[in-house]
């Protein structure tokens, strides 16, 4: 099996308080994203899902598959737009990654914007939770999550193989399959896969839509969710023994509802190539080099029924140099630069935001060094951004957006780590730092009517580098099959870009007034929504994760018992209101049985109302749900072959996710009772 024999930064068992209780039924070496040294003392708390937990977890975004780890829940824009939010914080805030490169796509600018990235092939996600700046930037204050995959070869392929995979069922009556081949000859390897899905509207229980605040007919399913996507890659790598150089090709195409508007649907394209290479083993000062580059073209065209409303563009492209320097005095470390352009338009009646150019370069360093039993990390970067708006194109009809205009940036971050080990299985693990991004460019430029958010979002040009400061603590314990960690964090931003209501209305034009009745066919009518804008504030974010996994019964079978529970609290300090979309507190606990390979477990989840919420949004009820699974080997059809069932809210309960803008959340309450089922050939 030459796909799982990638030789990156590994660890040789779960690292002390960076790893949770998902890998420990899905590997035994864990990737760590965060650390570029590879050590196994991390300071940075992580999940990875891999192997078979990543299979199980699988679901039709990236969103609905993370949500739920530690700190993690989603965006849930409807069954097919959802994506990553960490520890409260989401959009540009949260550092989404493809196999290390820049996940280049526009769910950032919009909560109905799927993720161009589709986890029905990824090897494995891993998510690090809590600034990682130094590395990626500051798009990564709240996280990165990296979705992993060998479209670049790193190893010699020993044998063909790969593996394939069918899924069908659930909420959704999702079909979908994934192809994976890989082999070689020599120093050339090689990667191909193939994947697609097609799902029906959301099945849900019995509920009362809530569409503009008005209550609809009752209903079984979530309108306009249906959605249908298909994609692959093609790469190869040299490989020698001193590293490798490789090409990947991939595409993918997805087209789907959006459950805000009824008549809306999106066809989304993305087409990408990237070029990957490392040289270990090199004299001198640097004794390794790693080289990634990447260009994506992204487009997604939204139809109003038949006819073409507004076309989303954007290239990205990103160049990154990372160096390994060899020790100096006990001191160890990695320096790099990063380039990264992106280009954006959006062209249509619905166009809140004008076409921008955004071009930005970094310098950064992560040392290492050992003080007695005390690891001891420390880094920063330095950051290079320009924000350039095109302003309103020649001959428009409506002069929005104003002249061209630029605004230049120079966020600076640094953070300092420790992690001490105790006795006793124990580790304790430290961290501060100041982390500062540059305004995304609908944070400066935007000015028009948002339909996704039902609001008129103002963006402001003079708006400054968003600023923060983190504090973590955390305290772990392993011995043998026993695990249990504990995290307390808190996040202070003297500068939070935040999109609040201002209190006015804004007269816009209703394209879609006349078509159920209301007045004369196609006739556009005026009508008010609330102004929305872009503002820096001061804001605190602050909360807990403690997790653990403990041994029951370890003979002639093995029972354990996991739990969870996670909160994360934030406030807007200047209006003294809380900070909006956050989840609540949650608890987690399940028993898991294994028989040689034969696998059960029962899982409660809770959620706890959550009402501490600004003005303009509204409470969220709790909920609690029951999920089943069963999985294990089918030898009879390969030796290789897995099988899984999953009943998912087993009890059937209404729920709605209190991280859903509230504008949609009345129309898309979280999956019903759904039975699915799927089977997993490696070869």
């Amino acid at each position: 099996m030459p796909y799982f024999n990638i030789p990156r930064l590994t660890l040789s068992a779960c690292a002390l308080a960076a790893c949770t209780a998902v890998q420990a039924q899905a590997t035994s070496t864990v990737v760590i994203t965060g650390n570029p040294l590879g050590r196994a003392s991390v300071a940075q708390p992580a999940s990875v899902l891999a192997g078979d937990g990543l299979v199980l977890r699988r679901s039709g975004t990236l969103g609905e598959t993370l949500d739920g780890l530690p700190g993690v829940s989603s965006t849930a824009f409807g069954p097919n737009s959802s994506r990553p939010v960490i520890r409260g914080l989401d959009g540009d805030r949260v550092r989404l990654l493809d196999s290390g490169g820049v996940a280049t796509d526009a769910s950032n600018l919009s909560f109905d914007h799927a993720v161009g990235t589709d986890p029905l092939v990824a090897e494995r996600l891993e998510v690090l939770r809590g600034p990682a700046a130094l590395l990626y930037g500051g798009n990564a204050t709240g996280g990165v999550v990296n979705s992993i995959d060998n479209r670049i070869p790193r190893a010699p392929a020993a044998a063909f193989g790969g593996r394939a995979e069918v899924r069908l069922g659930g909420a959704a009556s999702e079909r979908a399959g994934g192809l994976v081949l890989e082999g070689g000859a020599g120093a050339l390897a090689w990667h191909v896969d193939a994947y697609g899905r097609d799902t029906d509207d959301l099945r849900v229980p019995r509920y009362v839509p809530v569409a503009d605040g008005e209550p609809l007919e009752p209903a079984t399913r979530v309108r306009n969710s249906a959605s249908r996507s298909h994609g692959g890659a093609v790469g190869a790598s040299w490989v020698g023994s001193q590293g490798y150089l490789g090409l990947s090709v991939d595409s993918l195409r997805n087209r789907y509802g959006v459950t805000a508007e009824e008549d809306v649907t999106i066809r989304m394209e993305r087409d990408r190539v990237a070029l990957a290479g490392e040289l270990r083993g090199l004299g001198g000062f640097i004794s390794q080099g790693t080289l990634r580059a990447s260009h994506t073209d992204y487009q997604h065209i939204e139809f109003e029924g038949a006819e073409v409303g507004t076309v989303f563009k954007s290239t990205g492209k990103e160049l990154r140099a990372e160096f390994r320097h060899v020790p100096l005095g006990g001191v160890e470390g990695v320096f790099g630069f990063q380039a990264e352009t992106l280009d954006f338009s959006a062209l249509g009646a619905e166009a809140f935001v004008p076409g921008t150019r955004t071009r930005s370069q970094a310098a950064f360093v992560v040392e290492e060094f050992r003080a007695g039993p005390v690891a001891l990390t420390a880094g920063g970067r330095i950051e290079r951004v320009r924000v350039a708006s095109e302003g309103d194109q020649a001959g428009a009809e409506e002069a929005r957006f104003g002249d061209a205009r630029e605004r230049r940036f120079t966020p600076k971050s640094a953070s300092l780590a420790a992690t001490l080990p105790l006795a006793g299985g124990w580790q304790l693990n430290a961290s501060a730092g100041h982390t500062e991004r540059a305004p995304a460019y609908y944070e400066l430029y935007a000015n028009g009517l948002h339909i996704a958010t039902a609001a008129f979002e103002r963006g402001d040009p003079e708006l400054p580098t968003e600023r923060s400061r983190h504090v973590e603590a955390g305290l772990a314990w392993k011995q043998g099959a026993h695990s249990l960690s504990l995290n307390l964090f808190q996040t202070s931003f003297s500068r939070y870009i935040a999109l609040d209501a201002t209190g006015a209305q804004i007269e816009v034009e209703d394209e879609h007034h006349g078509e159920e009745g209301e007045g004369p066919e196609g006739e556009a009518e005026a009508v008010f929504v609330p102004e929305y804008a872009f503002t820096a504030v001061r804001a605190r974010l602050r909360g807990f994760e403690l997790e653990g996994r403990f041994r029951l019964i370890d003979r002639p079978w093995v029972l354990d018992f996991t739990g969870g529970l996670d909160l994360v609290r934030g406030d807007n300090l200047d209006s003294g209101e809380p900070l909006p979309r956050l989840a609540p507190l949650r608890l987690r606990a399940g028993l898991e049985f294994n028989l040689e390979g034969l696998r059960a477990a029962a899982t409660v989840r809770h959620a706890a109302r959550q009402d501490r919420v600004p003005a303009v949004d509204r409470a969220t009820a709790s909920h609690t749900q029951l999920d089943l699974s069963a999985s294990g080997p089918l030898h009879a059809l390969a030796q290789g072959a897995f099988w899984f069932v999953k009943l998912n809210n087993a009890t059937d309960e209404l729920a709605y996710n209190a991280s859903t803008i509230e504008t949609l959340r009345g129309l898309a309450p979280l999956p019903g009772r759904a039975l699915a089922a799927g089977v997993q050939v490696r070869f």
